[in-house]
């Protein structure tokens, strides 16, 4: 069964879904039900996992926090798994391209299939895929809309969140 809490943000009103052990989605204000298909989840306001997950998010939007260390539940196929985990590598205020992601996993040459898994990203900012960038740097899109990965990525201390520096150094 899932539960599910709202959580106030810089960003807009977040939704966090848990399973029973595990956090399973971070939705977005306008997210359509297609980009993240789950069931109905019921009242989750007393859920240790979801509790836990909205005291990390609002550290993190208060600047009290750079990572996250919550048990993770993201639902998808291998391929997407494989792109959602690469993005935790991301550090804190950087940015990476699709390319360096496809690479990473071991898949160079499928870039679109990366922005495509990375769109689906159920975890948005705990998996920060609003640090995947064009390889020329550009914002590109985003589940929550590109003013709030750009408010994100300012957030994070990235200066000028046009022009960003991609660094390929992924592991």
């Amino acid at each position: 069964m899932l539960h599910a809490a709202p959580l106030p943000s810089p960003v807009g009103m977040l939704t966090l879904v848990a399973d029973d052990a595990a956090l399973v989605a971070i939705l977005w204000p306008d997210d359509p039900p297609a980009r993240v298909p789950l069931s109905t989840p019921g009242d989750g306001t007393d859920h240790p996992v979801l509790a836990a997950a909205a005291c990390q998010l609002t550290e993190y939007f208060a600047g009290a926090r750079t990572a996250f260390d919550l048990p993770l539940a993201p639902r998808g196929t291998d391929f997407q798994r494989a792109v959602w985990d690469q993005l935790a590598f991301i550090p804190f205020g950087e940015t990476r391209s699709y390319a360096d992601i496809a690479r990473a996993v071991g898949r160079p040459v499928a870039t679109r299939a990366v922005g495509a898994a990375n769109g689906r990203n159920p975890l948005s900012i705990v998996l920060p895929c609003h640090r995947v960038v064009g390889s020329s740097g550009a914002l590109t899109g985003f589940a929550g809309g590109l003013p709030a990965k750009r408010w994100l990525l300012a957030h994070e201390g990235v200066s000028n969140p046009d022009l960003f520096t991609v660094r390929a150094n992924l592991p």
